[in-house]
């Protein structure tokens, strides 16, 4: 039974993931970790690089990073893992679905840990899935309350009559994530419709298509979208069309609201999980799946000006923490 499990099982994690946790390799120990991201955009960055810093903190210039990256091809990502595999690496991060799909093709023995995947049943076709892989692949989720989601929708639009759900349909944890959103929506009485688009190609008429029949407009956590927000953006706001987004990168590009994890932190946390394999602490076949344990509600201040989306007071607005931190930091540098 696929189950949303919304849990703070990362939590302990993150509060030592980069306190007093150094980990000393043995004197001459190298660790080679291959690391397949399937597209540049802001999210599977993020996740990418608080891995890396956590393995980093803990090895030092005893971990060596081989980082490709698949440019949005699915295939390209079969090609990068088996170049893992002929080399041996110790360790396969693969961020994104069609990552964790190649390297699960790829390999039964080089331990893999995916990160940025929604729901691990959907991705592997695992049924009845209990929140443990088993083998060698475990890793970190990024699935938001999906539930939640329809709610904000629901409180920032609730006079919003027709919802599309759009998603690229070679991503099976974005039908997945609709699915789930749209049976929520219809309970708060909206109809909904898909508006599925096979890659970036054809995603310029969908969008349009879906900015001319819906009053809001659903993106979930999917790839191709986030990598083409301008796109998504330029048709959507001069229509004067909403969209609430599945995660914090696409609604900063083309979004009012989201309620969205840090995907940074779920990189620290699968981290820590690769340390501990690689240092023999934990068996991977025994770790189960990792969520994130926060949740926070964001909004876009300009998308949200220009379309006079008022937004309630317990929204945070994107790049407000950023900017605090760094204010914060030059404040103290001046001490």
């Amino acid at each position: 039974m696929k189950k949303q499990v919304y849990t703070a099982v990362l939590a302990a994690v993150l509060a030592g993931s980069m306190i007093g946790t150094s980990v000393s390799a043995e004197e001459g120990q190298t660790f080679t970790v291959g690391i397949c991201q399937l597209v540049q955009h802001e999210a599977l960055d993020a996740a990418t690089q608080g891995f890396k810093d956590a393995l980093t903190e803990n090895f030092g210039d005893s971990v060596i990073f081989d980082e490709q990256n698949a440019q949005g091809d699915p295939n390209t990502c079969s090609t990068i893992i088996n170049s893992f595999v002929s080399n041996g690496v110790d360790l396969i991060l693969a961020n994104a679905t069609a990552s964790l799909q190649a390297a699960a093709a790829g390999t039964n023995e080089i331990p893999i840990l995916g990160t940025s995947i929604t729901e691990y049943g959907v991705a592997l076709e695992i049924e009845d899935f209990d929140g443990t892989v088993g083998g060698n692949i475990s890793g970190t989720s990024d699935l938001a309350p999906l539930d939640e989601q329809a709610a904000m929708l629901n409180e920032l639009f609730p006079d919003a009559e027709n919802v599309g759900l759009l998603y690229c349909s070679a991503e099976a944890n974005s039908q997945y994530q609709v699915d789930t959103v749209k049976a929520e929506l219809e309970d708060l009485g909206y109809t909904c419709e898909y508006y599925a688009f096979s890659d970036s190609n054809d995603l310029s008429s969908v969008v349009t298509t879906a900015s001319s029949e819906c009053d809001v407009i659903y993106v979930p956590t999917d790839n191709t979208a986030a990598s083409n927000t301008e796109i998504i953006n330029n048709i959507c706001l001069p229509a004067g069309v909403p969209v609430i987004a599945g995660e914090e990168g696409i609604c900063s590009g083309c979004g009012v609201a989201t309620l969205s994890i840090d995907y940074y932190e779920i990189g620290l946390a699968t981290g820590q999980m690769a340390t501990r394999i690689l240092t023999g602490e934990s068996d991977i076949s025994e770790m189960p799946i990792e969520y994130a344990p926060t949740f926070t509600k964001k909004y876009n201040p300009d998308i949200c000006e220009e379309l006079g989306v008022e937004i309630p007071d317990d929204y945070v607005a994107i790049g407000a923490e950023e900017a605090e931190e760094a204010e914060e930091t030059t404040e103290a540098a001046t001490e």
